[in-house]
């Protein structure tokens, strides 16, 4: 419709700018040939001209500024001159003038009030200048008396093609304007520049028609189509004006209740609680983000997890879409109407893994302190293994030396040389026997605290077994190329342990061997032949302290172990007692 409309309003431009020319320079009512006519013909062709700018495509930038200027000061002038013709032709002046002002203020719009749209200043100058043009222009068509005194015909037919192109110039913002880009109101705009240009053309035909002769029945015919077609225009004006203003509430409503409907998604969304909306039978409406996240569902998943029991602050389990379930704080709700019938379902669930977090670990610090506890009861039972240890084992050659060496001070002088050897030599032995003791409970402290490393090179183990033995009845079948990958001291104390563990609760003879078990395992075996170790002492048999038995065996374990190797014990048939240690081999 802009084409068309810019169109028509550029032919009227140009046929009343050239109408404008040709009355400067003909007869109208006695006028002289070489006169000129009224001030009023003469506006008409800035005016024409001035039209024809505004009818143009509209273009942006300094060009489009420069001829909205050109146009806006063509009509100003056109306006001065039919003010200068008030004296001769009155209404001819005021039209031409009302119509020139127009055109300057085509584009002139006042700040809407109250709600209603821009108001174009041109509207009511147009609305002027077309009733002056048609009390001018209506009677001549019946050859009324005196009309030639309103205005000339010429310049009546003039003005009205101004306005009507003055219209169609701007339909997107005159009387035709609509707010919307569709529908009948757009539809019925589109109609409007056929509708003026078929005004145009029946004024025109009236016009030819009385020059020609043609009866006052013809031209009474054509004004009364002017004047259906002006009132049809009327009444096509303000259709779509009150059809626009009912589109406009109309998409006011529908953006309310967009921005209603935005504003209450947005908070569902915004929710830190995952929220599901269901209807009355139990399909899923809407789920909010944290819903999604929680539960890891797709936003397209059709089918609703299980629901949560009816009721508020319940503990329940969401399950997940991996199969994985997500601890929350759980209400089933119902949405009640107006009547108070159900309409439908809330389900809120609030994270609370945190929470279980927290309790979890208020509950494995409470088994921490148990474990604490157990503990101190352990070092507690430990202070007073070693407390009875020390007051049995420790006490006993303390309390030898004490008397062996009192009885030599006491009968020195008294005593033969062969007692004297013999009091010397027991002290000497309680004395080794005390300092090995002392030596066993440091390297028991050290193991207690977990300072004890191993440093492992290749061990010849028959060079071990034999300086543990020391000359007592050992048996010893160890290959002398058979090496083990530990630390020479901790295979020294385990070998010695193991050895004396045998001589002195069990019987001889005692043997010592050790082969290549397989391709990384070296495995030593000492065996006596003696009872046996008791069923009830098994349990303990590696422990901190068996009664009678010292630390030997709770050392060995741990000097084992600290070279990554393992301790065992087998019963012998018929009897006796054989206790294994598993090493690695050391490479070849």
């Amino acid at each position: 419709m802009g084409r068309l409309s810019r169109l028509i309003a550029g032919c009227a431009g140009i046929t009343v700018a050239v109408l404008g020319a040709v009355n400067t320079r003909t007869l109208d009512d006695g006028v002289p040939p070489d006169g000129l006519s009224p001030a009023p013909a003469v506006a008409l062709l800035p005016a024409g001209i001035a039209l024809l700018l505004h009818a143009a495509p509209i273009a942006a930038g300094p060009a489009g500024r420069i001829r909205s200027g050109a146009a806006a000061l063509l009509a100003l002038g056109a306006a001065a001159l039919g003010t200068a013709g008030l004296g001769d032709s009155p209404a001819a002046a005021v039209a031409v003038a009302l119509t020139g002002l127009a055109l300057a203020a085509l584009d002139l719009r006042l700040p809407p009030r109250d709600g209603a749209g821009a108001f174009r200043v041109a509207d009511p100058l147009l609305l002027g200048a077309a009733i002056i043009t048609l009390v001018a222009l209506v009677p001549r068509l019946f050859d009324a008396a005196g009309t030639d005194s309103v205005m000339p015909r010429h310049q009546a037919f003039a003005v009205f093609a101004l306005v009507a192109g003055a219209i169609l110039a701007r339909p997107e913002s005159g009387p035709l304007r609509t707010l919307g880009s569709s529908g009948p109101r757009l539809s019925l705009r589109r109609l409007a520049p056929v509708l003026v240009a078929t005004s145009l053309v029946a004024a025109l035909t009236s016009v030819l028609a009385r020059r020609t002769g043609v009866s006052p029945a013809a031209a009474a015919v054509s004004t009364g189509i002017i004047l259906a077609v002006l009132a049809l225009l009327a009444l096509l004006a303000f259709g779509v004006r009150t059809l626009d203003k009912a589109g406009q509430r109309q998409r006011n409503l529908l953006a309310e209740l967009r921005d209603r409907e935005e504003f209450a998604q947005t908070l569902l969304q915004s929710m830190n609680e995952a929220v599901m909306v269901l209807d009355v039978n139990y399909r899923v409406i809407d789920v909010n983000r944290r819903w999604r996240e929680l539960t890891g569902n797709p936003d397209n998943e059709p089918e609703p997890p299980p629901l949560p029991p009816p009721g508020t602050g319940l503990d329940w389990t969401l399950p997940r879409a991996d199969g994985t379930r997500v601890p929350v704080l759980a209400t089933m709700a119902a949405i009640p109407d107006a009547a108070g019938s159900t309409r439908g379902y809330v389900a809120t669930c609030i994270d609370i893994a945190e929470r279980k977090r927290a309790e979890e670990a208020l509950s494995e610090h409470a088994a921490d302190l148990e474990r604490g506890n157990a503990q101190l009861a352990a070092a507690l039972a430990f202070k007073n293994d070693l407390t009875s240890m020390l007051t049995h084992d420790v006490a006993q050659p303390i309390s030898s030396i004490a008397s062996l060496a009192e009885l030599l001070c006491d009968d020195w002088a008294d005593l033969p040389d062969d007692i004297r050897l013999e009091l010397a030599t027991k002290i000497d032995k309680n004395t080794r026997r005390l300092i090995k003791m002392m030596n066993d409970l440091q390297l028991l402290f050290r193991l207690d605290t977990g300072k004890v490393t191993a440093r492992r090179v290749p061990v010849p183990l028959r060079e071990v077994a034999e300086a543990a033995g020391g000359g007592a009845d050992v048996d010893i079948a160890v290959d002398a190329e058979l090496t083990a990958l530990a630390d020479r001291g901790h295979v020294a104390v385990v070998v010695e342990n193991l050895l004396k563990n045998a001589l002195t609760h069990g019987s001889p003879p005692v043997r010592v061997r050790a082969w290549r078990e397989d391709a990384t395992t070296v495995r030593l075996v000492v065996e006596d032949s003696g009872t046996g170790i008791p069923d009830e002492v098994l349990p303990r048999l590696f422990g901190r302290f068996i009664k009678g038995a010292g630390l030997g065996l709770f050392i060995v374990r741990h000097l084992v172990e600290a070279n990554g190797g393992s301790v065992r014990y087998e019963a012998v048939t018929p009897q006796g007692a054989r206790l294994i240690v598993d090493l690695e081999s050391a490479p070849a």
